[in-house]
């Protein structure tokens, strides 16, 4: 079944463009939103007037991927620009030569649907974020046992790596993005936020009972506009977070088993840190969604399988040590 050249989705009905000569999905064949040649080259000599068509029911997502709002434009045909419309999966209608150098700004014209004070400044958005993760982490490892025991800073400690795990993960998608020219910051989600406030408030009002309540949380992410072609740029951009997790992991591991055993627990609590990078990454290579291993999936499946089979591997292996008292005492006590 032939592709789109510029979504690389699956189509049944193809569209040949006459300027290019490449096969474009439905949403694509224009020639102005597959970005062809032949409009860049007549754009350079006279002002370009296109058409504002309308798009419906469109599913393309770009991660945490779970780490990218959508940004619903809305330009005169004076900029050259397309009117685009979007179910919340984030896909943007644009030249990438029209996107504003400042898209974050209040003048920028950008409306970000489901994105909490979508012009604060990203150093707000990143310490709330990081507050109410790390607030989840405290009521997801609370355990009256290891304070009895004296261990009540491990509960604070696996916060912190919990904080940094998520922060690490979308930090690298951020990066990568700037490194390759898109415009991002971290921003807090609507419905995340409502999502990680409900989990604080139902987790604090079950602390310490028999059945916990479940603690989800995704307050925010890195918003990273022009992420809807398939390449190179854009399939890195998805691939860094996971593999930020990977390296974070295998850094943890490896630190756990060279911490001397006379400072047990703090190895075995470090080793259980590692788990925790191994396990958001893992999760954010499943190949649906907004998460990242669907666009992963896309743009090299080699790439792909290799990170899922080092995740989950590690992952594995890490989850045997920790959970295996026998094995626990003999690496991390003895």
């Amino acid at each position: 079944m032939p592709k789109c050249y510029h979504c690389a989705e699956e189509i049944l009905q193809p569209f040949q463009c006459d300027g290019c000569g490449q096969t474009y999905c439905s949403l694509h064949q224009d020639p102005i939103i597959h970005n062809c040649s032949i409009v860049k080259e007549e754009s350079s000599h006279r002002p370009y007037q296109p058409a504002q068509p309308s798009y419906t029911n469109v599913a393309q997502p770009s991660s945490t991927q779970p780490q990218y709002a959508a940004p619903s434009y809305q330009s005169t045909a004076s900029t050259g620009a397309m009117r685009g419309t979007t179910d919340g999966t984030y896909t943007w209608y644009r030249q990438e030569s029209l996107i504003p150098e400042d898209a974050f700004s209040p003048d920028s014209g950008i409306d970000f649907k489901g994105i909490l004070f979508p012009y604060k400044s990203e150093f707000i958005h990143l310490s709330i974020g990081s507050a109410l993760i790390f607030v989840i982490g405290l009521i997801a490892f609370y355990s009256e046992l290891l304070i009895n025991r004296g261990y009540g800073w491990a509960i604070f400690m696996l916060a912190g790596f919990y904080m940094t795990a998520f922060l690490f993960h979308e930090f690298g998608h951020r990066q990568v993005a700037k490194h390759f020219g898109f415009p991002t910051k971290f921003r807090l989600l609507t419905f995340g936020m409502g999502l990680t406030a409900f989990s604080v408030v139902m987790g604090l009002a079950t602390i310490g009972s028999a059945i916990p309540a479940p603690t989800l949380a995704l307050p925010g992410a890195v918003v990273v506009l022009g992420l809807d072609k398939i390449s190179k740029e854009t399939g890195l951009c998805k691939a860094a977070g996971p593999i930020v997790n990977l390296v974070y992991g295998v850094i943890l591991l490896l630190l756990s088993f060279f911490i001397p055993n006379t400072v047990y627990p703090l190895n075995f609590f470090i080793g259980s840190a590692a788990s925790l990078n191994f396990m958001l990454g893992s999760f954010n290579m499943i190949p649906i969604g907004i998460l990242d291993g669907q666009n992963i999936f896309k743009w090299s499946k080699a790439v792909y399988f290799v990170l899922i089979t080092s995740l989950l591997t590690l992952l594995i292996f890490n989850y045997i040590i920790v959970y295996d008292p026998n094995l626990q005492l003999l690496i991390y006590y003895y």
